[in-house]
C-alpha cells in the first residue's frame, strides 16, 4: 500500500488529454475515477489514466477537493475552481495528501447511540460535577471539618475563638498547596506517574488516571480555602481590637487589604470575569498574588514580634524560626520566584503560513514530548502559552499561533525575531493519550499544533479528524504533510469546501470503526465541551482542555 506523499511517477502515456472541456462543478466521486483523478483504491492500485486537466494535477489537487464527509455521496461545489481545458502530453509527479486527495464515502457510518442514563442525571455528572468541581469540593470539605472543629472546641474560650495562629497556619497552607499545584516541576511530575499506568490496568481505572489535567480544581479550591481561613482570622483580630485585648493598627490594617487581594484573586479568577477580560485576569491575579505575598510576610513578622514583647516570650529570633507560617512562606516566596530566576529573551525564527496562522521555531533548546511553552513580548504585562513541536532531529521545536485575539494577530502582522520565556515547559494533557492503547484525535484549526506535537515526538496508534478551514492555503503544505506522514489515514476535512461537518457523528464513527479506547479533542472551548460531552453520555471515554487546565 502506498503512503500519501509520496512522488507517484507515471508514464507520458497514462495521460492522454482531449480537447474537450468539462465542468468541475458537475464531477462525482464515480466520474472522477472514470475520468483518472486519484481515489483511494486507485492510489492503493498506482493505476491513472485521466483526461482531466494536467494543470490540477501537477498542483497536487482536483478541481473539487473531496474528501471524507459523512453522509455525502457528491461534492460539494467550489465556486473558486473556474472550468479548464485540457492540454497535450505532459509528464507530472503527482503528490497526494488525505486532504487533496479524492476520498470514497464511508460505506458503514454507525448511527449515534442513545445517550446513557437520566437527562437530568448526565447533566449533573458531566457539566455540573465534573472531576474539576469534584477535586474543589473535596479540598473545601478537607477545610470545612478542621473549621468546626476548631470553633466548636473554642467556643468558651477567651478570648473567643480558635488560636490565631493556627488559623494563619491554615491560610499558608492553602496558600502553598495552591501555589504548588501550579508549579512546573510538580505538573511535570504528577504527569509523569500517572502516564507510567500500564495498559494491563483495568480501563475504568486508566480513564479515571487520565483526568489529571482537572488538577485546577485542587488549585481553586485550595484558594478559596485559604480565602475563607483568612476572613476569620480578620474577623478574629478586629475582635480582638475593638475589644482591646490587642493593640496593633498595623497588623488589623494589613490584614484588611489581605482580605481585599484573596478577594480580588478569587473574584477575577470566576470564569466568567476571567474570559471577559483575560489580560485584567492575568494582572490582578500576578501583582495581587505577589503583593499578597510581601504583605503575609510583614503580618507574621508584626505579629510575631507582638507576642515576642509579652512577659516570659522566647525572643523574636525564636518565635520566627518555630513559627510554621515562617517555613511555609518561605516556600510560597521561593516557588513564586522561581519561574522567574528562568526568565530570557530567545531568538526566534517566525514563518508566517497565512494572514491567519504563523509557525515560530525556536533553537535555544531541546524539548520534550506533548510540552507546551509560555511566551510573552511583554513579560510583566501577559503570557500566552502553545504547544510545541519537536523538530525531527529533536534539536530544535516550533509553535503554531493563529490568529484568536489581538496578540496573536500582531504576531502574525507583525513577526517577532524573539520572544521572552520563564519556567519550564509543561506538559499538556494530550499526554495522557498514551495510557491507552488507541485513541481518536479530534482538532479543529490550530489545534493541530498540540495534535503534532504527540504524532511527531509520541507517536502511537490512533485516527485522526481535523476540520478546519483551506488547511493548506491557512497552514501550508509542510504542516499538512507533517499530518499525513504522523497518520497517512487521517481524515482532513475542508470546510471552506465541504462547511462545517457534525463532528460528534464524525469522531463517533472514527471510535467504533477504529475501535479505539479513548477520545482526545483540542478545539475551542464550546465545540471541546460539545463532544466531549457527546462521547461521555454514550459511556466513550473523552478528554479535552478545560478552561482552567
Amino acid at each position: 500500500m502506498s503512503t500519501y506523499g509520496e512522488n507517484i511517477t507515471t508514464d507520458p502515456s497514462d495521460f492522454v488529454v482531449s480537447d474537450a472541456s468539462f465542468h468541475p462543478e458537475t464531477l462525482t466521486t464515480l466520474k472522477a475515477s472514470s475520468l483518472g483523478y486519484p481515489t483511494e483504491k486507485t492510489i492503493k492500485d498506482h493505476t491513472f489514466t485521466s483526461n482531466a486537466s494536467l494543470d490540477d494535477l501537477e498542483k497536487g489537487m482536483a478541481p473539487v477537493l473531496i474528501q471524507h464527509q459523512i453522509e455525502a455521496n457528491e461534492t460539494e461545489k467550489s465556486d473558486m475552481v473556474p472550468t479548464v481545458r485540457a492540454r497535450g502530453h505532459h509528464v507530472v509527479n503527482l503528490l497526494y495528501s488525505p486532504s487533496w486527495r479524492i476520498s470514497e464515502t464511508p460505506k458503514d457510518i454507525p448511527k449515534l447511540s442513545m445517550k446513557r442514563e437520566r437527562r437530568i442525571w448526565r447533566g449533573l455528572r458531566y457539566n455540573l460535577v465534573t472531576v474539576y468541581q469534584r477535586l474543589f469540593a473535596i479540598c473545601v470539605f478537607a477545610n470545612v471539618v478542621p473549621l468546626i472543629v476548631l470553633l466548636s472546641t473554642s467556643r468558651h474560650s477567651k478570648p473567643w475563638g480558635p488560636d490565631r495562629g493556627y488559623v494563619t497556619t491554615a491560610a499558608a497552607a492553602n496558600v502553598l498547596a495552591a501555589f504548588l499545584i501550579r508549579q512546573e516541576n510538580v505538573i511535570n511530575a504528577l504527569y509523569s506517574i500517572c502516564c507510567a499506568t500500564p495498559w494491563w490496568f483495568p480501563l475504568r481505572l486508566r480513564r479515571s488516571i487520565a483526568k489529571l489535567y482537572h488538577f485546577g480544581g485542587v488549585h481553586s479550591g485550595c484558594a478559596v480555602s485559604a480565602t475563607a481561613w483568612f476572613i476569620l482570622f480578620t474577623a478574629l483580630v478586629t475582635s480582638d481590637y475593638a475589644s482591646g485585648d490587642y493593640d496593633q493598627p498595623g497588623v488589623l490594617v494589613i490584614t484588611y487589604i489581605l482580605v481585599v487581594l484573596f478577594l480580588s484573586i478569587c473574584l477575577f479568577a470566576v470564569p466568567y470575569f476571567r474570559f471577559v477580560s483575560h489580560n485584567v485576569f492575568e494582572v490582578v491575579h500576578r501583582f495581587a498574588g505577589w503583593i499578597a505575598v510581601a504583605l503575609f510576610w510583614v503580618l507574621v513578622l508584626l505579629v510575631t514580634k507582638a507576642k515576642s514583647e509579652l512577659p516570659s516570650a522566647d525572643s523574636l529570633g525564636i518565635m520566627v524560626v518555630n513559627s510554621p507560617v515562617f517555613w511555609i512562606l518561605l516556600l510560597i516566596t521561593f516557588f513564586t520566584i522561581l519561574p522567574w530566576l528562568r526568565l530570557r529573551k530567545v531568538e526566534a525564527f517566525p514563518e508566517v503560513l497565512s494572514d491567519h496562522a504563523i509557525r515560530i521555531h525556536f533553537e535555544y533548546m531541546k524539548i520534550g514530548s506533548i510540552m507546551g511553552l509560555r511566551i510573552s513580548d511583554n513579560p510583566l504585562k501577559e503570557w500566552h502559552a502553545f504547544a510545541t513541536i519537536p523538530s525531527p532531529d529533536g534539536q530544535s521545536f516550533s509553535m503554531i499561533v493563529s490568529d484568536a485575539g489581538d496578540w496573536t494577530k500582531k504576531q502574525i502582522q507583525q513577526p517577532s525575531d524573539a520572544y521572552w520565556v520563564r519556567g519550564i515547559p509543561i506538559t499538556g494533557m494530550l499526554r495522557m493519550a498514551i495510557v491507552f492503547r488507541k485513541v481518536v484525535l479530534v482538532t479543529t484549526g490550530s489545534g493541530i499544533g498540540p495534535i503534532l506535537s504527540m504524532l511527531v515526538s509520541h507517536p502511537l496508534p490512533c485516527r485522526l479528524l481535523w476540520s478546519t478551514h483551506d488547511p493548506e492555503r491557512t497552514y501550508g503544505e509542510n504542516i499538512v504533510e507533517s499530518v499525513c506522514k504522523a497518520d497517512p489515514d487521517a481524515m482532513i476535512i475542508n470546510t471552506r469546501v465541504s462547511g462545517r461537518p457534525d463532528m460528534v457523528a464524525l469522531t463517533y464513527h472514527l471510535y467504533v470503526q477504529s475501535d479505539a479506547e479513548a477520545v482526545f479533542c483540542i478545539s475551542n472551548p464550546k465545540l471541546t465541551r460539545k463532544i466531549v460531552y457527546g462521547m461521555e453520555s454514550r459511556g466513550v471515554p473523552a478528554y479535552g482542555p478545560i478552561w482552567d487546565s
